[in-house]
This record gives structure tokens, sequence and C-alpha cells, in this order.
């Protein structure tokens, strides 16, 4: 598993901003959505001009703003958006640098949101892709590092005017965006326990060392995922368990109840996680024990013919001793006597072994 690492020399100031993350050639694209009770309106490829005409536009005061950012390596444009939002500097630089941890935190008022997202792509690897929530006022605005269709289906309602997402406010819009990315973990474990069934059935047929490095493999990703996850878990709870004197306001007191279930959601997968490692260490075990096992059948085995060969070879050694007077080398049926009678140790041992079921 990659580890984060850092420059031996990093510029402290609140002002200096870097993408961590990967870069590409694709341009930074802005969707945008705003919406009532009554109708929708939504906006493609929008520049930041617009959105800030948008939010200050006094008919719309009253409507959601959801803005939909695809790519954080154009800096310029984030830092615009920042400053749109008057946004402290420090979170701004959280947002581009997606080796953070992810967290909740309340900053008069706005409220500032990240998670990772994590998903097996076609070739079998983990995608891992941090994104950022920002809530104030009406608006909400969500920060993505490449386009994806996680919140497909949200769009998909706010347009049908399907369930109530149209009736609620943008702390809502917040828990169907967090539970879509939820759903993701989800999807990851379905993968993982498919991967973990294999693994358990080649760890008790397969003698290839090949079946231990990717259970330890397997291990280490969960193990991934569980950090992942940790924080998400932590935030919840600490949104959760808030009292009502200190309320956090961007989010509607009768809306706590849908980030409890994310809470709780996030309780199983943690479960589900920790069940799966156990797995792992099972299967690791066995593979172990069958190794032990194996060997054990091949020492018993080497060990049985030593045990016979033993007075075999001290027959030959007696009879191979250069005295000139030794009474049976002269007696002509000797040498065939010498043989009939190591057949017949032989032959005693193994019945003997077999009774005791030595081998």
């Amino acid at each position: 598993m990659k580890k984060v690492q850092y420059d031996k020399v990093r510029k402290v100031q609140p002002e200096y901003f870097v993408y961590t993350g990967t870069h590409n050639t694709e341009p930074v694209d802005m969707q945008m959505f705003v919406y009532n009770d009554v109708g929708f309106e939504q906006y493609d490829h929008v520049s930041v001009e617009r959105i800030q005409k948008e939010m200050h536009d006094e008919k719309q005061l009253q409507d959601v703003i959801w803005l939909n950012i695809h790519g954080l390596h154009q800096v310029e444009i984030i830092q615009k958006i920042g400053a749109l939002l008057s946004v402290e500097p420090f979170v701004v630089s959280d947002i581009l640098n997606v080796t953070r941890r992810p967290k909740i935190e309340e900053l008069n008022d706005i409220l500032f949101f990240s998670i990772k997202s994590i998903l097996p792509d076609k070739q079998k690897k983990l995608r891992i892709e941090q994104l950022s929530f920002i809530l104030k006022d009406n608006l909400l605005v969500s920060f993505q590092e490449k386009k994806s269709d996680f919140f497909a289906h949200i769009r998909e309602r706010i347009k049908t005017h399907s369930g109530i997402v149209r009736k609620k406010r943008n702390d809502y819009l917040l828990y169907l965006l967090l539970d879509a990315v939820m759903e993701n973990f989800y999807i990851t474990l379905e993968y993982y326990e498919d991967l973990i069934e294999v693994l358990m059935v080649e760890s008790k047929t397969n003698e290839n060392q090949e079946v231990l490095v990717r259970i330890e493999k397997t291990r280490e990703e969960l193990n991934f995922l569980k950090r992942s996850l940790l924080p998400m878990r932590d935030a919840l709870l600490s949104l959760k368990t808030k009292h009502s004197d200190d309320d956090i306001k961007a989010i509607d007191h009768t809306n706590h109840v849908f980030f409890a279930r994310l809470h709780q959601k996030s309780l199983e997968i943690l479960e589900q996680i920790e069940y799966d490692m156990n797995t792992l260490d099972s299967a690791s075990n066995f593979y172990f024990s069958a190794q032990s096992h194996r060997m054990n059948q091949i020492m018993k085995l080497l060990t049985a013919v030593s045990v016979i060969f033993m007075p075999l070879t001290f027959i030959v050694g007696v009879y191979g001793m250069n005295f000139e007077f030794m009474p049976e080398l002269h007696y002509k049926p000797a040498y065939f006597m010498v043989l009939a009678a190591m057949f017949l140790i032989v032959v005693g041992m193994v019945v003997y072994f077999k009774k005791k079921k030595w081998f």
C-alpha cells in the first residue's frame, strides 16, 4: 500500500496552495443546479462569474444551489471559489491536499466535510478519490478530483422531483451525497468478499506461496479501507451527538436522523471489514497449518525410511568388516540367508508401522 510522503522542506504559509493529487490536461468542469419545490435549473460548464451571479441573485435566496466541481488540478479556480465563499485559506489547502485525513469542521457559517471514496476499477485496483463539501447558507459545493457517476442518481431525482430532495434544504442534499459515497464502500466490500472466498479455497488446496502473498496484500488493502472510514465514523458520531445548545448551524436538527443513519452504516461497514480481516487471518493460519502438516507428513515418511534402513545398514556394516576369520564368510548359503533376513526385517517393520499408523 502506498504511503503518504511529505517533502523535507515544506512551505507552511497559509496562502500557499498546492494540489497533491494526479494532474491531468482536462480543464476543471463545473456544473450547477438551482432548485426548489416548484422547479429547477441546470447549468453546465459554468464560470466563476456565473456562480457569483447566481449566489447574489435576490430572487434565488430561498433556492438551493448545488455546485459540483470536477477536477482540482487548476489551483487558481479552487482559490477563486474559496474566496467567493469567504472560507479560510487552510480549508482551501485541505481541499487541494488529497492526502489529508477525512474530517468535519464548522467555521462560523460554513460546514466543511471531507471523505474518501474507494472503488475497485476494471483492472481490480483500488480507485481512491477524496471528495470535499462546503455547506454555506443555501449553497452546497462538492469538490471531486475527477469526473465520475457517483451522484448521477441524485441529479436524476432533482430533475424528476423524485423523493423529498427538492422539498428539503442543502443539508439534506449533503446527506444524499455522503450516502452515495458510502455506497461505494459496500460495493468495494462485495468485491473483497468474493476475493476472500477464493483465497479461503486456495489456502486449503494450493501450496504455492503466492497465495500467502495475496492474502497479505488483501489484508493491507482492507486495513487501508478501515483507516479511510474511521475518520468518517468519528465525524458522523460528533455530528450525531451534538446537544441542542451547540448544534451545527448549517444542519437542521430535523435532519440529524439522516446523518445518524450514515453513522450506523459506517459502523456496519467497519464491522464487516473486521470480520473479513479475521477471515483472512483464518485463511493465513490454515495455510501455515497445512504447510506444517505437509512437512510433518514428509518428515514421518523420511523417518520411517531411515528407521527401516538402519538394521540393514548395521548388517551390511558387520559383514563389511575386514576380519579374516568370520564363520559365515565360508558358508555357501550365507549370502542368500542374509538377503532373506534383510527382506524379512523390512517387511516386518513396514507391517508394524502400518499397524501403528505411523505412515
